[in-house]
């Protein structure tokens, strides 16, 4: 057993249901975001006809459709995920996210972490 895992704390291996940062990134738009040293997960909440404008950053993003539908555009090209469908985005391309009508959940993951998001 390591040194870390002798002085460990429940803290320190699981958080709560709604346990995390919370942020509003844009209107209609709501993350909670937990981070370990080079990973980060995001659970994002679409309002329905919200949107995720055209934007870019270095970290690559990864992510899975939890529920509702949203429509993606990365790198000019367009498409409608659902539930289970996931997405590959390396970074510096450009994306945005716009949902459907009606309310939609997506998991995101980021290496590495994104600091605005803590």
């Amino acid at each position: 057993m390591s040194e870390h895992e002798n002085q460990a704390t429940a803290e320190d291996y699981f958080v709560s249901s709604g346990g995390g940062s919370k942020h509003s990134i844009f209107p209609g738009v709501d993350i909670l975001t937990n981070a370990g040293k080079g990973i980060m997960l995001s659970l994002v909440t679409f309002e329905p006809n919200s949107v995720v404008p055209d934007h870019s950053h270095y970290h690559e993003q990864m992510g899975m459709m939890i529920s509702g539908r949203l429509e993606f555009t990365v790198g000019g090209i367009t498409k409608i995920l659902g539930p289970g469908d996931i997405w590959r985005i390396p970074g510096g391309v450009v994306h945005k996210v716009i949902a459907l009508d009606e309310p939609a959940v997506a998991l995101d993951v980021f290496n590495p972490v994104r600091d605005d998001y803590r």
